[in-house]
């Protein structure tokens, strides 16, 4: 069971049961624990190809055990995010915690993730159980619809769930809008039904302060 503890330390509560976690953001725990590191970017042969092939390299361990273990990084804002059955694309930097259930992989994002910063390719988490993503600053989940599409900033991009598209859009920003642009930039659009989760802060892209 996943619960907050504040906004910045996740809670999980082990029943003989385990949880993947990013490696290192232990910060305390009760009971009887074994922790077990592991390499992310897929599960099993196929992952460590994906791994060899993409880069991606997310380093996770496995907590096993009885009692109550505690999770943060870098005092990050931590959301909860419930999936059942579904698919949740992640950027590595932002996933925390996993249910040991899910199935964790790598998808290509193609110019979209060389524009935030984060490479070509980003996490994906399947299958139904619970996700701690983290922020820089609250976390905001933003709903689209058919009708309303959503434009995102690259560099405020955290995660998305649902029957998305996405379109990667280049020589336009929100200063530009405004003629305060400097420079070309980049948006995401996203089309379709789903939610798509920002933070209030920008990592650094290839196109600069946009």
């Amino acid at each position: 069971m996943f619960r907050l503890q504040g906004s910045r330390t996740l809670a999980v509560d082990l029943a003989g049961d385990a949880v993947k976690a990013k490696n290192g953001s232990m910060v305390a725990y009760d009971g009887r624990m074994t922790f077990k590191k592991m390499t992310g970017g897929g599960d099993g042969l196929r992952g460590m190809v994906t791994r060899r092939l993409t880069g991606e390299q997310m380093s996770v361990m496995e907590v096993t055990g009885q009692g109550t273990c505690y999770f943060a990084d870098r005092a990050s804002e931590i959301s909860l995010v419930s999936l059942h059955g579904d698919k949740l694309h992640v950027e590595a930097s932002n996933l925390l915690c996993t249910d040991s259930g899910l199935r964790t992989g790598t998808t290509f994002t193609g110019l979209r993730g060389g524009a935030s910063g984060n490479g070509l390719f980003t996490t994906t988490v399947e299958g139904t159980g619970q996700v701690a993503i983290m922020s820089d600053g609250s976390a905001v989940a933003l709903r689209v619809s058919a009708q309303y599409p959503l434009f995102v900033d690259p560099g405020a991009y955290i995660a998305h769930q649902g029957n998305l598209q996405q379109h990667f859009q280049s020589g336009v920003n929100f200063r530009t809008l405004i003629g305060e642009g400097s420079g070309e930039s980049f948006q995401i659009r996203f089309e379709g039904e789903g939610v798509v989760y920002v933070q209030p802060s920008e990592r650094n892209t290839i196109g600069g302060d946009v």
